[in-house]
C-alpha cells in the first residue's frame, strides 16, 4: 500500500511537470508569432502602415509665432497680438452639387451672405479666404458644420496673427495699425514692421477624430527664439497723451477746426512724451475711417509758422549782435519791402517801442526789419541750426522735410517775409525741436518716440540715448532769449497760456493758409499754434498746440491756441509735480478782504463819432461778456474762469471803438 501511494504521487509530479513544459512552450511559441507580426508590420508593412496613421491623425499646419508688443514708456501696453481662426475654401475640390448647401449653410455661421460664398467658390483655384479673424463662436459653428457635412476636403482654418489696441484712438497716429498677413501700415507698426513681425513656420501636428489638434501637438517647443517679434518700448507716456488728447477734443469741440495738433517734448532728452491729432482713429477698426485721419500730421503737415517761428529769428539776431532787447524801434504800422506791404496783426501802430516790446506783441514791422539787417545767409543759417529744412529723423513714417529759402535766391521781401513766419514751411515735431533748444540753452537735440527695443527673448537689441545735434545759440544769448520769451506769456500776446504759480515761456502764431496749388493765400484760412516750455528755472515739457483752420471767426493764436496749451501745461506739470515758481494762492486773502465793488457811475454826457461808453461786464459769463463786447466794437481778453469780477477799463468810460479791454473772471 505504502509502494502504490508512493508511485502515485511520483507520477503526479511528473504530470504537473509535462503540463508546466507544454505551458512553456505555448508561451514560447506565442511570443515567436508576436515577435514574426511585429517584425512583419515594422519592416515589411512598417512604411504603409505609418503613412496611413498620418493620413488619418495627422496635418501640416502653419504656426505663427505673436507680434511683438508695443509699449509706453513705463510698461503699459498700446499693441498687442492674439492669434484667432480665419477660414478658406477650395473651390477645386468643391463638388458642385455641394456648393448650395455649403453657402446656404454657412454664410449665416460666419456672418457672410450666401452670395459672398458664391462668389468665393466663383473665383476657382484651390484656395480663397472666405473670413479673417473668426469670432471663437463662429469658428465652432463653422467647425461643427464642416464635420457634420464631412467637408474637411474643401473648407479650413488657418491660424492669423490679430492685432489687438486695448486704449482704442490713444496715440493711433503714433502706433499705427497691421493688416492681412501681419503686415504694418502705419506708424510705429509700419516702421518697425521688420523687427516686430511674427514669423510663421510650417509643423505636423496630430489631430482627434473631430479633426481637432491634440493640445501637445501645437505647443511650441521652447520659447521663440528667431530674430523677429521684438518689443518695442516708445517715450511716450499714456497719461500724459490721454490728458492731451481730452484737450485736443476738447478744442475741436469749441473751435470746429479741420484738425489740431499737439506734440508734448522733453527739453533734456529729446523724448515725446505725447503726440496726437485730431481727427484720429480707432486702430481696431482702422478700415472704417478715411485714410486722412490716419496721418501723423505731427511729422507729416507742413505749414507756415507764423509768428512762432519769431523765436528763432529773436535768437539769430540775438547772437549776431544786430538788436538788444532795449534796442528803441518806431513802429508806423506797417513797412513796404520790394514793393510788399508788411503790416501788423491788428493794422496798427504801435508807435516807438524797444525790441522786448517787439517780441512781446509780435510785431511784423519790427521783426521784418530785424531779419533785413539779418540777411538771407544768416536767416537760412540759424533756421538750418535749430533743425529746419530736413527731416527730424525721428524714426516715423511720412515725416516731410519742409522748405526753406535758398540765401541766393532770397529778395528784400523774401527775407522780410521770413523773419515773420511766412514764404517758409516747417512741420510740428520741427518747431517742436526748435523751441526744445531754446529751453535747453540753446543745444538741438535729436527727438525720439522709440526708448529701447528688447529681443523676444528680453534681452536689450536697442535702447535711445541723448543725441546732441549741434548748438544753436550761446549759452549768454539762449538766456536772454529766454527772457524775453517768458515776458509774451507774462504779459504779452500769450499771456492765455499761463498758468498760476508757474513761469512759462513761449511764442503764439498766426498764419493763414496757402492754397493747395501754392499760389497764394486762402481768404479768411488761418492756422493758430502756440509753442512753449516749463517752468522756466528748469524746463520739463516743451508743448506746441496747432490748430489748423478754425471755424468759429476767431483765429489768433493768442486767443485760441495759447488757452488749449495752458490747460495742458497746468495738467501735465501736477502729474509731473513740478513745484510752483511762486505761490499761486498768494493773493487770495486779499481778494477775500476785498469790499464789494461799488456801482459804476453812469456816463451821461455826449457820445462823440467813433467813440462808445464801456459796458459793464460784472457778473456775465464769458460767452455773455465777449458778446456784449462784440456788440459795441471793443476787443475783448478774458482770464479765468467763471463769471466777471473786474475789467481793465471802469464801466461808463469813454473809449474808442475797437479798444481791447481785459477782463477777468472767478468764482
Amino acid at each position: 500500500m505504502e509502494t502504490w501511494n508512493q508511485n502515485r504521487g511520483t507520477q503526479g509530479k511528473q504530470w504537473i511537470q509535462h503540463r508546466i513544459a507544454h505551458g512553456l512552450i505555448g508561451m514560447i511559441a506565442l511570443i515567436g508569432l508576436l515577435l514574426v507580426r511585429y517584425a512583419y508590420v515594422q519592416l515589411v508593412r512598417g512604411a504603409d502602415y505609418t503613412e496611413r496613421l498620418q493620413a488619418q491623425v495627422q496635418t501640416d499646419a502653419k504656426m505663427q509665432s505673436p507680434r511683438g508688443k508695443i509699449l509706453d514708456r513705463d510698461g503699459r501696453e498700446l499693441a498687442v497680438t492674439t492669434v484667432t481662426k480665419s477660414i478658406y475654401i477650395d473651390p477645386n475640390n468643391a463638388a458642385d452639387e455641394d456648393q448650395d448647401m455649403i453657402a446656404d449653410g454657412l454664410a449665416p455661421l460666419i456672418g457672410l451672405t450666401p452670395k459672398d460664398i458664391h462668389d468665393a467658390l466663383a473665383k476657382g483655384g484651390g484656395f480663397v479666404w472666405l473670413k479673417h479673424f473668426l469670432t471663437q463662436d463662429e469658428y465652432e459653428a463653422a467647425r461643427a458644420f464642416i464635420h457634420d457635412h464631412e467637408l474637411t476636403d474643401c473648407i479650413g482654418f488657418n491660424d492669423e496673427p490679430k492685432r489687438f489696441y486695448p486704449n482704442d484712438v490713444l496715440a493711433a497716429n503714433v502706433i499705427g495699425f497691421v493688416g492681412t498677413e501681419d503686415k504694418g501700415l502705419d506708424g510705429i507698426e509700419q516702421a518697425y514692421d521688420s523687427l516686430i513681425k511674427g514669423e510663421t513656420t510650417e509643423r505636423e501636428i496630430f489631430t482627434d477624430r473631430d479633426d481637432r489638434p491634440i493640445l501637445d501637438s501645437v505647443f511650441q517647443k521652447g520659447a521663440y527664439a528667431g530674430s523677429r517679434c521684438k518689443t518695442v518700448q516708445l517715450t511716450i507716456d499714456s497719461t500724459m497723451q490721454f490728458t492731451v488728447e481730452q484737450e485736443l477734443d476738447r478744442a475741436m469741440a469749441e473751435n470746429n477746426p479741420a484738425a489740431v495738433t499737439c506734440v508734448v517734448m522733453d527739453p533734456k532728452t529729446g523724448d515725446v512724451l505725447a503726440m496726437a491729432s485730431r481727427p484720429s482713429y480707432n486702430p481696431n477698426q482702422f478700415y472704417d475711417y478715411a485714410p486722412e485721419t490716419w496721418k501723423n500730421r505731427a511729422v507729416s503737415f507742413i505749414y507756415e509758422p507764423g509768428s512762432t517761428f519769431k523765436s528763432v529769428v529773436a535768437g539769430a539776431a540775438l547772437q549776431e549782435k544786430v538788436v538788444t532787447p532795449n534796442q528803441v524801434f518806431v513802429d508806423p504800422g506797417y513797412v513796404m519791402v520790394s514793393g510788399r506791404r508788411i503790416q501788423n496783426w491788428n493794422g496798427a501802430s504801435f508807435g516807438t517801442v524797444t525790441f522786448t516790446d517787439v517780441v512781446k506783441q509780435s510785431l511784423n514791422t519790427g521783426f521784418a526789419q530785424v531779419g533785413l539787417r539779418l540777411g538771407a545767409e544768416n536767416l537760412m543759417k540759424y533756421a538750418k541750426l535749430f533743425g529746419f529744412g530736413e527731416p527730424t529723423d525721428i524714426g516715423l513714417p511720412g515725416e516731410e522735410a519742409g522748405i526753406l529759402f535758398d540765401p541766393d535766391d532770397m529778395r528784400a521781401s523774401d527775407i522780410a517775409t521770413t523773419a515773420i513766419g511766412q514764404s517758409i514751411a516747417v512741420t510740428p515735431i520741427q518747431l517742436v525741436r526748435a523751441m526744445a533748444a531754446i529751453a535747453n540753452d540753446g543745444v538741438v537735440l535729436k527727438p525720439h518716440i522709440v526708448k529701447s527695443i528688447q529681443n523676444a527673448d528680453g534681452s536689450t537689441y536697442m535702447e535711445s540715448q541723448r543725441e546732441e545735434v549741434g548748438r544753436a545759440l550761446e549759452s549768454a544769448t539762449d538766456k536772454t532769449l529766454v527772457g524775453l520769451l517768458e515776458q509774451v506769456v507774462a504779459s504779452g500776446g500769450g499771456k492765455k497760456a499761463a498758468v498760476k504759480g508757474y513761469r512759462i515761456a513761449g511764442k503764439t502764431g498766426t498764419a493763414q493758409k496757402i492754397r493747395p496749388d501754392g499760389a497764394g493765400y486762402m481768404e479768411g484760412r488761418y492756422i493758430a499754434s502756440f509753442c512753449g516750455f516749463a517752468p522756466v528755472e528748469d524746463p520739463r515739457i516743451v508743448v506746441l498746440v496747432m490748430i489748423d483752420d478754425p471755424g468759429t471767426g476767431n483765429f489768433y493764436g493768442g486767443q485760441i491756441a495759447a488757452p488749449v496749451a495752458q490747460r495742458i501745461f497746468a495738467q501735465l506739470l501736477r502729474y509731473l509735480r513740478v513745484e510752483p515758481s511762486t505761490d499761486p494762492f498768494s493773493d487770495m486773502e486779499k481778494t477775500q478782504r476785498e469790499k464789494p465793488r461799488p456801482e459804476p457811475k453812469k456816463y451821461e454826457g455826449e457820445i462823440p463819432t467813433g467813440m462808445i461808453v464801456m459796458p459793464d461786464f460784472t457778473g456775465l459769463s464769458i460767452r455773455a461778456a465777449a458778446q456784449k463786447a462784440a456788440a459795441v466794437g471793443l476787443q475783448f481778453e478774458s482770464e479765468g474762469s467763471g463769471t466777471a469780477v473786474s475789467q481793465s477799463i471802469p464801466a461808463n468810460t469813454l473809449v474808442e471803438q475797437g479798444t481791447e479791454v481785459h477782463v477777468t473772471f472767478g468764482q
